[in-house]
């Protein structure tokens, strides 16, 4: 009715974290691999939401690219980074990315 949905527990917690996130500033990004090591895909950059879009911005570049409705976010338990799976949009994969940051507050 007058055009609002509700929106799903699931997507409201997507958009908190991704609020939470936005700004932070990169030491290091990190891609999770299937049967491999991790590798470091970037550093120095900045966790980014524009709109509907969630960017990972390392290495003067975007390292990642996706819907922040369609993307997992969980912090690590030290609260020094975040874990980030979803749909990229720059490569069309699935990936998994590790970002450490700082705290700069």
């Amino acid at each position: 009715m007058f055009g609002f949905t509700r929106l799903s527990a699931e997507v409201k917690q997507r958009r908190k974290m991704a609020k939470k996130l936005h700004g932070m500033h990169i030491k290091y990004v990190m891609e999770r691999l299937v049967d491999e090591d991790d590798i470091i895909v970037g550093r120095e950059g900045a966790l980014i939401v524009r709109g509907k879009e969630f960017m990972v911005f390392a290495s003067q570049h975007d390292v990642f690219r996706s819907y922040v409705d369609d993307t997992d976010f969980s912090e690590l338990l030290s609260l020094g980074g975040a874990v980030i799976i979803g749909h990229d949009l720059l490569s069309g994969k699935e990936r998994t990315l590790i970002a450490h940051y700082t705290d700069l507050a």
